[in-house]
């Protein structure tokens, strides 16, 4: 897949983004979920000297890459977690940053593209994983699940109130034989949760949202990752976050009140999250339940 292949892709909260990081200013940033490079190619444009940019999509990056060929040196792509951004950095000998973007969660190529199974949309084989070169399946994982663990993870990653009906389904059908397809579960799924009149959602949507964090451990670090990368912040420089689902959300609000608490160097810049604009949600609608977050270093 190239970057003709790919729909035109639209950073979401491009304004907010700009504003919070001030690449105007110059210096060095690191986008840590690069994506399709939406973000990193208008941190660039808005003045940025050079960006690091890290995603554990391969296929992402090769398309980032694509995009942001024009900025030369300015920009390098790494393949790794966010997670280790510590590392990354440390890799390269830079001790602090003047802006870092982190945009959680599932990317529009991942769910728009074939054979990825984020989506229940289309029949096809049940992965989930962001770094396809890394880790269990979801079907994999599925095969040897506990039902009340199970149970658990739909409801903790999915919210969703039909989660011991769902878990007993799944494990049931994997007794007999593996779930193979997105449309297999997504049928599994529907059968087991009690349906009243119009549904505002699929009645699969909260189970595959659970399952695609539990597959990728999205929820796992993050906390630390937060920690980690505000330290890397020289003076003045922001940590900028967005996130999809209110787990997430909560996560950052939490770890960045704790670090603020913690020093009088680091200041919380969104009492409220910053929430997209009805017009981009009107142009965007992956981008209503986008929230953001910032936290700038003082000192």
């Amino acid at each position: 897949m190239t970057a003709t292949d790919v729909p035109a892709h639209e950073p979401v909260m491009p304004a907010e983004v700009i504003s919070m990081l001030m690449p105007s200013r110059g210096g060095h940033y690191v986008d840590c979920t690069v994506g399709l490079g939406g973000h990193s190619a208008l941190i660039l444009n808005s003045g940025a000297d050079a960006l690091i940019g890290l995603d554990r999509d391969e296929d992402a990056l090769r398309i980032a890459a694509e995009r942001l060929a024009a900025f030369g040196d300015r920009v390098e792509l790494v393949h790794s977690d966010y997670r280790q951004l510590a590392t990354v950095l440390d890799d390269r000998s830079v001790s602090g940053v003047d802006g870092v973007l982190a945009d959680l969660g599932v990317s529009s190529m991942q769910l728009d593209a074939e054979g990825r199974g984020f989506s229940f949309r289309r029949d096809e084989p049940l992965d989930m994983r962001m770094d396809r070169t890394q880790g269990p399946t979801a079907a994999d994982l599925l095969m040897d699940v506990e039902e009340e663990d199970l149970a658990n993870v739909i409801f903790q990653f999915g919210e969703e109130r039909h989660s011991r009906r769902i878990a007993r389904a799944i494990v049931q059908q994997v007794s007999v034989d593996r779930i193979e397809t997105t449309g297999a579960l997504a049928a599994i799924v529907r059968r087991a949760v009690p349906t009243r009149g119009y549904q505002r959602i699929d009645p699969a949507t909260r189970t595959f949202q659970a399952l695609r964090i539990w597959v990728n451990r999205e929820l796992e670090g993050l906390d630390t990752f937060l920690t980690d990368a505000s330290r890397r912040l020289l003076t003045g420089a922001r940590l900028v976050v967005i996130t999809f689902h209110s787990l997430e959300d909560r996560i950052v609000k939490h770890t960045f009140r704790a670090i603020a608490a913690a020093s009088e160097a680091w200041q919380v810049l969104t009492r409220k999250p910053m929430l997209p604009g009805d017009e981009e949600v009107a142009r965007n609608p992956r981008a209503r339940s986008a929230k953001l977050r910032a936290i700038e270093r003082l000192a």
